[in-house]
């Protein structure tokens, strides 16, 4: 899980994230940003990404640097992290290459679908018509703890995950200013805000592959309701999965070479 340059915000905002990992029965591992170096921030990354069997992309203050999705900036738009967008990267090359399991959480969802080929609405209020700019308050913040509904696609993994076949509408925080605009390749739309129809979750189209995000934060609504609880219950049940397919796949490995040392130990009498 990385975390932003920023030590106030990441020291606020990040143990947030832990308690609602650890509640869902994982273990969450930092990947600082503080490095002396990239090599280095590379390097530390890459031994980090070993030792675990998922990924998770939380929020941030910054915004994803236009120019990866080929667009002009917004005067709207927050200035980038490159340490965090360097690091998102590095670690969804890893999950997609070795199917780990991928969470996003609000920019992390913008960051999931730039890095797959999408774009970003830079300032919502400016993407809307005006007869709809009012009508939700995406930028409400964590004081607002519902802040809108969102209304999940019938047909989605993220509806099989929170068990609600008969209510498709769950009620949300709200914390930004960006959304998903054309949407990035492997990913299809999981829900969008009826009110205005701006993206609210997108989830990966392979069936072998755990790829979740949502534009909200239920890691700041896990001790109060169960869809929060259930989307990392989903990230944490997926990453059990993926582990014991490691361990499985080590334990046949190792009992070919077994056969072979000893194919090759009866060839030598």
């Amino acid at each position: 899980m990385p975390h932003s340059i920023d030590q106030e915000y990441a020291e606020r905002a990040i143990p947030q994230y832990e308690r609602a990992v650890e509640q869902a029965g994982g273990e969450p591992v930092r990947i600082p940003l503080n490095q002396t170096s990239d090599q280095l921030m590379k390097i530390e990354v890459l031994k980090i990404m070993e030792s675990c069997n998922g990924v998770l992309l939380p929020g941030s203050k910054a915004d994803v640097d236009p120019s990866k999705f080929g667009a002009q900036r917004s005067p709207q738009t927050a200035a980038a992290d490159p340490r965090r967008d360097s690091v998102d990267e590095l670690l969804l090359q890893d999950a997609y290459k070795r199917r780990q399991p991928v969470l996003g959480i609000c920019y992390g969802l913008q960051s999931l679908n730039v890095f797959c080929a999408g774009s970003l609405i830079q300032h919502i209020p400016d993407f809307l018509p005006e007869d709809l700019r009012t009508r939700v308050d995406h930028e409400a913040g964590k004081k607002v703890a519902v802040a809108h509904t969102v209304e999940i696609e019938g047909d989605s993994k993220l509806q099989d995950i929170l068990g609600r076949a008969d209510k498709r509408m769950i009620p949300v925080n709200s914390s930004h200013h960006q959304s998903a605009d054309v949407i990035g390749n492997g990913l299809h739309i999981a829900a969008r805000c009826p009110d205005d129809g701006i993206v609210e979750a997108l989830e990966g189209t392979a069936s072998d592959h755990f790829v979740l995000a949502v534009q909200w934060h239920p890691e700041r609504s896990v001790n109060e309701d169960e869809p929060s609880r259930a989307i990392f219950r989903a990230l944490i049940e997926a990453a059990r999965i993926e582990a014991a397919q490691i361990e499985s796949a080590q334990i046949e490995s190792a009992q070919i070479e077994a056969v072979k040392i000893k194919a090759a130990a009866t060839r030598l009498k």
